[in-house]
């Protein structure tokens, strides 16, 4: 996936979770982000690789969040491999 459309799906998954005030509070209090470093910071590849990270711990958090942008299942982990720190590793 380009980094382009990655960007522009992990965009619109904080979209999703700031949309949803239990996760968006489950976020923030994991990450030790204030919403004020949250909106400074919505840009930043590494924070929204953070924001998929995060929704991946949860299979129905992907579920929700791609049927909310109506992009199938996998894009979020596709995504998530095209932003910074989420490179596949070869371990062999």
């Amino acid at each position: 996936m380009q980094t382009d459309r990655a960007m522009i799906i992990a965009l619109q998954s904080l979209n999703w979770l700031i949309a949803n005030d239990d996760l968006r509070d489950v976020f923030l209090g994991s990450s030790g982000l204030s919403p004020d470093d949250l909106k400074s910071s919505a840009g930043d590849p590494h924070l929204l690789g953070s924001v998929l990270d995060f929704i991946l711990m949860d299979d129905q958090w992907v579920i929700a969040c791609c049927d909310a942008q109506s992009i199938p299942y996998e894009d979020l982990q596709q995504a998530r491999f095209s932003l910074p720190g989420g490179e596949q590793v070869h371990w062999t």
